[in-house]
């Protein structure tokens, strides 16, 4: 039996380039693994996959995303044995954090060591392609410029450290729904973007901007209502993360995230929830 921490993320800064062909959306965000987690826990037993998730409304069966995740590690390796997954959720769902992505590619990474499979992070990046976008980067598991879909990775060394407020308002988000509400002309033209410089704190203060928040915000406005609350409680910058609705605010030091987030929790609405994150 081994047990695995899957972190969440946020995206620092997300373009929305161009709509393609296939569905997707041509990207170019800063992603950044926070210490917000969920906890799974793995043990080879039996010949079948099961999920477990309690104190979760989340399905067992082959609707998650684990499940998946184990199938195709699985048929990869033509593997006939089973597992037993508890997934111990804390990462709000649907909340632009990443939580089921990065559930994904910890399995992947965690029955490649329980089962010795030995496949390489490239082998596992390709397999967790296959599951969604965002699943390549939490296998890839450093701070990173997103390209193409989200699976082309390019790590940014230097990168500032910061503390973060994260305020979820306490209702889900459909990301093709927002996505779907950005009415981009379809194109073949290349996207081409210059990607800006994150050296210093200044430098991501600088750098957040999101492209599906004002889509967001025009169908929940609460997401406005959270950024004012942060930039109030001292935020050097607040952004949207994701399709949201999780709003973060960037801090330089520990103790300034902890008092505004303080601050918030005493005004919030009982459904919203309010923690302090740092970067990874």
């Amino acid at each position: 039996m081994i047990r695995r921490l899957s972190p969440a993320k946020i995206n620092l800064h997300l373009k929305v380039l161009r709509k393609r062909a296939d569905g997707y959306h041509d990207i170019a965000s800063l992603m950044q693994l926070i210490s917000l987690y969920d906890e799974l826990t793995f043990e080879r037993k039996g010949d079948n996959i099961v999920i477990s998730c309690p104190d979760s409304g989340l399905p067992v069966n082959e609707e998650n995303i684990v499940f998946r995740a184990a199938r195709a590690i699985f048929a990869l390796r033509e593997y006939r044995g089973g597992v037993q997954i508890e997934i111990r959720k804390k990462i709000p769902l649907a909340a632009g954090l990443g939580g089921g992505s990065s559930n994904a590619a910890t399995t992947l990474l965690a029955i490649n060591d329980l089962c010795r499979f030995q496949l390489t992070q490239p082998e596992l990046m390709s397999l967790a392609k296959g599951l969604g976008a965002d699943v390549p980067f939490f296998i890839f598991g450093k701070t990173a410029w997103a390209t193409g879909i989200g699976e082309m990775l390019t790590a940014v060394v230097g990168a500032p450290s910061s503390w973060l407020v994260l305020v979820n308002p306490g209702f889900e988000v459909s990301t093709a729904a927002i996505y779907g509400s950005l009415n981009l002309r379809l194109t073949s033209e290349p996207a081409n973007y210059s990607i800006p410089p994150v050296y210093s704190q200044g430098d991501l203060v600088s750098c957040l901007v999101n492209d599906l928040e004002p889509v967001a915000t025009r169908l929940h406005p609460e997401i406005e209502q959270i950024k004012k609350l942060l930039m109030s409680a001292g935020a050097l910058g607040s952004l949207m993360t994701g399709s949201g609705p999780t709003v973060f605010g960037l801090f330089s030091a520990e103790d300034d995230a902890r008092e505004a987030a303080t601050s918030i929790a005493r005004i919030a609405p009982a459904a919203w929830s309010v923690s302090v994150a740092c970067s990874l």
